[in-house]
């Protein structure tokens, strides 16, 4: 069927309040459960994307916990964390790893209003010694009781709405999509929409079509893709 306007100024109004100065760097996260609810709660503060670090042979998968969220925030997957840790360092992201050494400072005396990028290891074992050794920083989030680290997924939910918040008090929350890139904005957009025809593109190696107010698709296309939104 094709797009409505009511659901495309939905996307767009989603679109226009995300950030893409905040992230998360998830490292060899295997629990389909916790992968789903970080990008839950990705999607509930506003981020653009997140990027992970597979074990070899082992692909991200989800569950029902994250009700549809992966559709809304792309994960960029890496080869390994030093590469992941020097693409973002290289986008100007300052990296905070949770991991509990001399080093590590209490989350909330840290700024978190620049580019961001939350560093969370495996849920066993923690941050590699590679991703200790490249983060900026190194926090923790305090606690009172006998054991002495939350779940992942619950971890990067702290940091990701402290994150909101700081930004919040200081007005920096994007509301007409100033925390996007033009052409990465535009981009989303239409990915978003018609998500089979922007597969169908990028396999004929073709550009997005450009879009009308109400999102109708402003370029003919051979017959049925228009229709698959």
């Amino acid at each position: 069927m094709p797009l409505l306007p009511r659901r495309f100024e939905r996307l767009r109004a989603v679109l226009d309040r995300r950030m893409g100065d905040l992230t998360v760097l998830l490292e060899h996260l295997e629990k389909p459960h916790n992968l789903s609810a970080i990008l839950r709660s990705c999607d509930a503060v506003g981020v653009l994307e997140a990027h992970a670090v597979c074990l070899e042979g082992r692909l991200p998968t989800f569950n029902s916990t994250a009700k549809g969220s992966q559709k809304w925030v792309p994960l960029q997957r890496h080869d390994n964390t030093l590469a992941a840790i020097n693409a973002l360092k290289e986008q100007g992201f300052r990296i905070y790893g949770t991991h509990l050494g001399m080093e590590a400072i209490d989350y909330r005396c840290c700024d978190f209003s620049g580019p961001t990028a939350f560093l969370l290891g495996a849920e066993k074992w923690g941050l590699s010694d590679v991703a200790a050794e490249g983060i900026d920083q190194a926090i923790h989030i305090p606690m009172q009781g006998m054991v002495q680290s939350l779940n992942v997924s619950v971890a990067a939910a702290i940091l990701l709405f402290e994150a909101l918040r700081q930004r919040q008090v200081r007005g920096l929350v994007p509301t007409r999509g100033e925390g996007v890139p033009p052409e990465r904005y535009r981009d989303q957009l239409f990915e978003w929409a018609y998500p089979e025809v922007a597969a169908w593109c990028r396999q004929e190696e073709r550009p997005y079509p450009e879009l009308g107010h109400d999102g109708e698709i402003l370029a003919e296309l051979p017959r049925g893709k228009r229709m698959r939104c």
